[in-house]
C-alpha cells in the first residue's frame, strides 16, 4: 500500500536530481552487493542506463553535471548511435543519448525480504502490520502507542512514507502525496531486443518536459511509467483502480521511444510518491525532540538509497552525527530551527 513494490526499481549513479545524490548511490551499491552476498538473494541486475532528450538541456545536461562533479564514467551518443547499439529504441529527431554503465535494476520485494531477514538475524524484533496510532517524546525516551499496546523506547525513527505529511505539517513543512501508476506490457515482434542484454533501463525526456522511464524485459513483461505528473492524494483515500485513459497516456510515450514495447497491456499498479517542497529528501532529528528521527526519502527516487538512508537514521538514533553526505538533506533548509 506504499512505495516499495512493483517488481523493479532503477539504480543509477548519475543524478539529474543533483550531484549530492551521486555519493549516496555509490554507497548504496556497496550495501546492496553486501546484502545480496550475505543472503544469497539475487537483488541487483546490472543493465546500463540510457538517458534520452535534448542534447544540451534538461535531463541530459543535469545528468552530465552530476557526472562531472563526481567523475561518473559515461558516453555521449548521437541519435544514430543509440539506435544502432540499442534496437529497441526510436530516438526522435533533435534528441541524443547519454549512456551510463554502472546502473541497473533492483528487485524491491526481494530487497525488502532480504533486509527483514538480516534484521531478524541480528536480533531485531519485527512487529509487522501493527499500525502506530501515536507517539510522545518524554524525558529519556519515547512512548509509542500501536493498535496492540504501548512501546517504551529510547529513540524513534519515523519513516512512514505517504503517512509522513501528518508528522511534518506541524513543523511547517508541507508534504504532498502523489499517485503515480506503473504499467506492464507484453511486447510484439522480436522480444529479444528488449532483453536485459540488449536493452538498458532508460529515462526519456519528452519536449513537453515529461520524463518517461522503463525497464528491459523482466519475467516476460516490459514495465514503464511516467515520472511524477500524478494526481495529489493521501494514503487513506488513494484511487487504486487504473483507467484505460491512464494506460493510453503512457502508451503515447512508449510508442514514441520504445515502439512495440507497449503492445498488450498486462497489468498496472499504483505507487505513492511523497514529495517535499523542494523535491529533495529530509533526514534529520526532530527539532524539538533529538531522540526522534525524521526520514522522508521519497520523491519517487528513494528506494535505491534505502540502505544508506537507514545507516544515517541509525546513526542519528544512536546520538551520533549525521553522515556528511546527508547534510544537504537536513530540515533546517525549510527554516525549521533545532
Amino acid at each position: 500500500m506504499g512505495s516499495s513494490h512493483g517488481d523493479s526499481r532503477i539504480i543509477r549513479e548519475m543524478a539529474f536530481e543533483g550531484p549530492a545524490y551521486v555519493p549516496l548511490a555509490r554507497r548504496a551499491f556497496t550495501f546492496w552487493d553486501a546484502l545480496s552476498d550475505s543472503t544469497g538473494a539475487p537483488l541487483l541486475l546490472m543493465t546500463d542506463a540510457l538517458y534520452l532528450g535534448a542534447p544540451a538541456t534538461g535531463l541530459l545536461a543535469l545528468s552530465r553535471t552530476s557526472a562531472a562533479a563526481h567523475g561518473v564514467p559515461h558516453e555521449d551518443l548521437d541519435r544514430e548511435a543509440v539506435q544502432r547499439r540499442f534496437p529497441a529504441f526510436d530516438v526522435p529527431s533533435g534528441m541524443a543519448g547519454l549512456l551510463e554503465h554502472h546502473a541497473g535494476v533492483l528487485r524491491p520485494e526481494a530487497c525488502v525480504t532480504a533486509m527483514l531477514a538480516e534484521a531478524r538475524r541480528h536480533g531485531a524484533e519485527l512487529r509487522l502490520e501493527e499500525p502506530m496510532l501515536s507517539w510522545e517524546a518524554k524525558a529519556g525516551g519515547v512512548r509509542v502507542r500501536t493498535d496492540r499496546g504501548v512501546i517504551e523506547t529510547g529513540a524513534l525513527i519515523l519513516a512512514t512514507g505517504a503517512w509522513m505529511p501528518a508528522e511534518l505539517a506541524p513543523l511547517g513543512v508541507p508534504l504532498q502525496v502523489e499517485r503515480v501508476v506503473q504499467h506492464w506490457f507484453r511486447p510484439i515482434g522480436d522480444a529479444s531486443r528488449f532483453s536485459p542484454e540488449r536493452c538498458p533501463v532508460y529515462l526519456c525526456e519528452d519536449p513537453d518536459g515529461t520524463i518517461f522511464y522503463g525497464f528491459p524485459l523482466l519475467d516476460g513483461l516490459v514495465k514503464c511509467a511516467v515520472h511524477h505528473k500524478g494526481e495529489m492524494t493521501g494514503p487513506h483515500v488513494v484511487r487504486r483502480t487504473v483507467s484505460d485513459e491512464e494506460v493510453a497516456r503512457v502508451r503515447v510515450y512508449a510508442d514514441r521511444f520504445v515502439p512495440g514495447a507497449a503492445a498488450a497491456h498486462a497489468r498496472s499498479a499504483v505507487c505513492l510518491y511523497t514529495d517535499t517542497p523542494d523535491g529533495h529528501f529530509i533526514v534529520d532529528r526532530h527539532p524539538a525532540h533529538p531522540n526522534v528521527v525524521l526520514v522522508s526519502a521519497c520523491n519517487g527516487v528513494g528506494f535505491k538509497f534505502a540502505p544508506v538512508i537507514g545507516e544515517a537514521a541509525a546513526q542519528l538514533a544512536l546520538g551520533r552525527p549525521l553522515p556528511t553526505m546527508l547534510t544537504p538533506f537536513t530540515i533546517g533548509r525549510f527554516g525549521v530551527a533545532h
